[in-house]
């Protein structure tokens, strides 16, 4: 039997994106109708050729994935780790089987359980109890086999008091921890996971790394697609780097890690949400948008360096007219020892986008990587929402000199005003 459990040949996704050239606001009635009517043409001509039915009067196609080639061997576990839009997602889905690929090939060797999104391949009208049968039937797994590990899955996902109630009505946290347990405890030859683990709460992270370490111990397969960094470095024995669809390059985590540090983007850091992927509450309160780290001074090519003033700018929607909220972030290094937290003050906001801005002094953060979470906190002790990952970045450092060259200790590196005094002996 080959060690080799997935090999991806020239793997790649294409897909067709709409655009409208007419960029103006308003239109005339009339335009409206003549648009309509090539548009209801269009769509007619493609059906009828077996053409993908796609928006908008100009297609872009658009390769989210390209030319991919690389072995996962049995008993692997591979971060996969890129900036947003690089490809990981749909590189997952592709090996789960969701979507299938544009060109190439990818060989799969066993059964494949992923957890993309949460509740995938849950049925919101179902029970917990009844979900862990469906889903485990989906994963392929039959029903004696599901019956077996059963208890296990309601243990590690603490839901037995809403075992018999209808998902639908679960947190987000009792959803994810539902489907992270039936994918992780029904024995898939390889397990597939994006960072949608980050909605849990620290313990159920930490709780889900160690289920996937023992997963790892027992010689079958992990895909792990994360932003945290530390999670691949202790988690992971191998890594891989997407850049715009493509293989940048595969190797230990430690080499991966430092090619994507240093091919990073130098400059500001984004990262946004469309409105339909928008990290939102169950209860549908509040909804993130965007989450902006930049340095406002120094050398902008050097990157954030010591000498930058930081600033972190976190947008969000307010659903709820005058509710009283506040944003907290707590910044992380890449052990994810909390290093400090700051939150803005408590008031009451209308409907609407609400964008808060927290500058950090220069000569305030250390030189190493950050990571920064995000929680809206209603009330001054609700928290509405918890995104732990929002983004990531490094502060550099460059030209010390002295006699010690190592890495200065230290959560932060503040620098202190001192005065010296000479005595005479």
């Amino acid at each position: 039997m080959s060690d080799v459990v997935i090999r991806a040949e020239g793997l790649g996704k294409k897909f067709l994106i709409g655009h409208n050239p007419d960029g103006r606001r308003y239109v005339a009635l009339r335009d409206v109708l003549v648009r309509g009517a090539r548009t209801f043409l269009r769509t007619g001509a493609d059906l009828v050729h077996g053409r993908p039915i796609v928006s908008g009067q100009e297609i872009e196609e658009f390769w989210a994935l390209r030319n991919l080639d690389f072995e996962v061997k049995r008993g692997d576990v591979v971060g996969v780790i890129g900036r947003n839009g690089a490809g990981k997602s749909t590189l997952l889905k592709v090996l789960s089987r969701i979507t299938d690929p544009s060109e190439g090939r990818v060989e799969i060797e066993g059964r494949v359980a992923s957890l993309l999104e949460v509740g995938t391949g849950f049925h919101p009208e179902l029970t917990g109890r009844e979900n862990i049968f469906l889903n485990g039937a989906i994963l392929g797994m039959g029903r004696a086999e599901i019956r077996r590990k059963f208890d296990e899955i309601v243990d590690f996902a603490e839901v037995e008091r809403f075992l018999d109630t209808p998902v639908k009505r679960y947190s987000s946290g009792m959803y994810t921890r539902l489907a992270f347990a039936v994918a992780a405890h029904l024995e898939p030859e390889i397990l597939v996971v994006d960072e949608v683990l980050s909605v849990g709460d620290a313990d159920f992270q930490e709780k889900s790394r160690g289920k996937m370490t023992d997963v790892a111990r027992e010689g079958r397969t992990i895909l792990f697609v994360s932003h945290n960094l530390s999670a691949v470095t202790s988690l992971c024995t191998r890594a891989m780097l997407l850049d715009r669809g493509q293989l940048r390059v595969s190797g230990s985590p430690q080499e991966v890690i430092a090619e994507y540090r240093h091919v990073h983007d130098r400059e500001a850091l984004t990262r946004e949400w469309q409105p339909d992927d928008r990290v939102n509450t169950q209860q549908d309160s509040v909804r993130l948008r965007s989450v902006r780290v930049e340095g406002l001074a120094g050398r902008k090519e050097l990157g954030i360096t010591l000498e930058s003033e930081v600033q972190l700018s976190v947008a969000f929607d307010n659903l709820v007219d005058g509710q009283n909220l506040n944003i907290s972030v707590h910044v992380y290094m890449a052990d994810s020892v909390c290093a400090f937290n700051t939150w803005s003050d408590m008031k009451p906001f209308k409907a609407g986008r609400i964008d808060g801005v927290c500058r950090i002094p220069a000569h305030f953060l250390n030189a190493q990587w950050y990571r920064v979470g995000v929680l809206i906190v209603q009330q001054g002790t609700r928290v509405l929402l918890n995104v732990d990952d929002a983004i990531s970045f490094e502060v550099r450092e460059f030209n010390r000199v002295g006699a010690y060259f190592g890495p200065v200790p230290g959560a932060v590196r503040p620098h202190f005003d001192w005065t010296m005094t000479e005595t005479s002996a």
